[in-house]
């Protein structure tokens, strides 16, 4: 892999248009392809986020009592989190956790609207 391919990471959602709004609205993503109601895709930099509906092929390959959304999560890196926290709250979204900070940085998890987590982090400055 170079360092500049792009990674795909799947996601199973509930609604694909939700998800694309969810997206493309609020986090900066841009529709590559839509075709509703099964499927989309968005980008983010290197970043292909695959949205799996469930008449999607990705989606049933997995049991259903396995589709739930997990531990994992995408990982974005924000320049300035507490204006973009402000920003996503003025928006109506409401967030999975507060925010945490450690040695690293600081970050918060957001969840999409089928409950697919979204890491949002600042890295910590250094001296």
């Amino acid at each position: 892999m170079t360092e500049n391919s792009v990674v795909n990471v799947r996601y199973i959602v509930d609604d694909v248009q939700a998800a694309i709004d969810f997206y493309t609205t609020h986090l900066g993503f841009t529709l590559r392809s839509a075709h509703l109601p099964a499927f989309a895709d968005v980008t983010r930099g290197p970043l292909r986020l695959l949205l799996s509906g469930p008449a999607s092929s990705g989606a049933r390959a997995t049991p259903t009592h396995e589709a739930t959304a997990g531990r994992n999560r995408i990982h974005l890196t924000i320049d300035d989190l507490d204006t973009e926290i402000e920003r996503l709250r003025g928006a109506g979204l409401s967030f999975r956790s507060g925010v945490v900070s450690g040695p690293g940085g600081r970050q918060i998890l957001l969840a999409d609207p089928a409950g697919n987590l979204v890491e949002l982090f600042t890295p910590a400055t250094s001296n």
